[in-house]
């Protein structure tokens, strides 16, 4: 029996060092370049500081005040959550269908695969830059539909409160569906063909089949796309900045809190506060990301995890 428990105890240890080994590098990384980044956010928000040097200027929690009280970082809090839904309630349906198209085997489907997914590796610099130049008034959107006589569609896409957001939101789906339609494709895969030609034998409609097979099988897959689309679209900076730069978005309605910690932040000399916002941006992501996790993902990662024996 002693000998059992030695053995017992050298497997344990031998396990712990090769997890330790083999994970070791990446806990590092991680606590390296997230954990401790957040953590300087943290320190800094409670300081007015310029960027440079020790901060000196503790104002406390001054800084996270103003931001709860600016009508500027209300207006984009309010543009992420529209931001959140429409990339759902626009990408999601666009993607299911793309990939129920493109399970069935037909001509020229690698090469449709390919076009579908080629807007998401492209880089935002090129992609947002590209569309800055077509979607502005004397751009080559405009020019096409005045030299098609539909001059009365002409608009200003970018500057006008009413189309900007919407402007946004096409540019988005056009940049990010390709990722979801993929996911999807992968989902659709792991889906045991004969329960599609059970359902066929049964009488069943190739609509019938998808929506009482196909759709609640891909469940797992469809809430993980939600929730990196969520965290995407809390987080969206990069084509927003791009595109308006950071007055027009702001005036135009397509700000977000990235464009506007950047602008408040580093543009204005206010790290401290930048810091600040950096933090509150960060907490309202984690604490959505959480509660998504709770109340949908609990019984995805539940059903994936096994006790260990």
């Amino acid at each position: 029996m002693p000998r059992r428990r030695a053995d017992r105890r050298r497997v344990g240890w031998a396990q712990r060092a090769e997890i330790t080994v083999l994970a070791g590098p990446a806990i590092l990384m991680f606590l390296g370049f997230v954990i401790l980044p957040v953590l300087m956010a943290a320190h800094y928000g409670f300081y007015r500081w310029k960027g440079f040097g020790p901060p000196t200027d503790f104002v406390g929690l001054d800084n996270y005040v103003t931001i709860l009280q600016d009508r500027l970082f209300h207006e984009a809090l309010w543009h992420n959550a529209q931001i959140v839904v429409l990339s759902l309630v626009l990408q999601g349906p666009i993607a299911i269908g793309l990939a129920l198209l493109l399970n069935h085997r037909m001509r020229g489907q690698s090469v449709i695969r390919v076009l579908i997914f080629v807007p998401y590796v492209i880089a935002e610099v090129i992609a947002g830059t590209a569309w800055g130049l077509l979607l502005q008034t004397n751009g080559a959107v405009n020019g096409v539909l005045q030299s098609i006589g539909l001059d009365v569609l002409t608009r200003d896409w970018l500057a006008d409160p009413d189309l900007a957001l919407w402007t946004l939101m096409m540019i988005l789906t056009w940049k990010y569906v390709g990722f979801a339609v993929i996911l999807f494709l992968a989902g659709m895969q792991n889906i045991p063909q004969e329960l599609a030609e059970a359902a066929a034998v049964d009488g069943a409609s190739y609509w019938q089949t998808q929506r009482r097979i196909t759709l609640p099988l891909l469940g797992p897959t469809i809430r993980i796309w939600a929730f990196l689309s969520i965290i995407g679209a809390l987080q969206l900076f990069d084509l927003v900045y791009i595109i308006w730069g950071q007055y027009v978005a702001s005036t135009a309605g397509t700000s977000t809190m990235a464009t506007y910690m950047v602008t408040e932040g580093r543009n204005a000399g206010n790290y401290g506060y930048g810091n600040a916002v950096a933090v509150v941006l960060f907490t309202v992501s984690m604490f959505i990301a959480l509660v998504y996790q709770r109340f949908v993902l609990r019984r995805d990662t539940e059903g994936a995890l096994t006790e260990g024996r």
